[in-house]
């Protein structure tokens, strides 16, 4: 149940459900997620609400800067990161337009127990759906 928070910058032209897309997209490919999993929050922000350093890390960044970030169940390796980090860029530059260097992704890992689908349950800690049965139980219940 990754969610994923979008903030894009006005000056982005592409829809931003086809941005979402891309990252829903993915996710499916790299990291497993099941088909219809798919919760987003996209907010587009003017220049004076998405402030960001345009040369960090030897980076060029333009106004078409985008920050996502996905909290999602921890316990994947490095190289599926990694895979998912790439994927997502490659998508929204070959779909979207979207320039490699404006794409900054975080991950928040949390344990199943801190993850509730509704209900006031936590259902992963009551019946692991097999997409997530291949993760570590140790790094995913705490």
């Amino acid at each position: 149940m990754p969610v994923v928070r979008i903030a894009l910058s006005t000056s982005v032209p592409a829809a931003s459900r086809d941005i979402g897309a891309c990252v829903y997209t993915a996710m499916r490919e790299t990291i497993g997620i099941p088909e219809g999993d798919n919760f987003q929050i996209i907010t587009r922000h003017g220049p004076d609400e998405l402030i960001f350093n345009p040369t960090f890390y030897g980076i060029d960044r333009t106004d078409g800067f985008m920050i996502i970030e996905i909290t999602l169940a921890k316990g994947r390796q490095d190289e599926v990161k990694q895979a998912l980090f790439a994927r997502i860029t490659s998508l929204l530059e070959d779909k979207c337009d979207v320039r490699p260097a404006d794409v900054m992704i975080t991950l928040h890992e949390a344990g199943l127990a801190d993850m509730s689908l509704g209900l006031g349950r936590a259902q992963f800690v009551e019946d692991l759906p097999p997409h997530l049965q291949n993760l570590s139980t140790a790094d995913t219940r705490s």
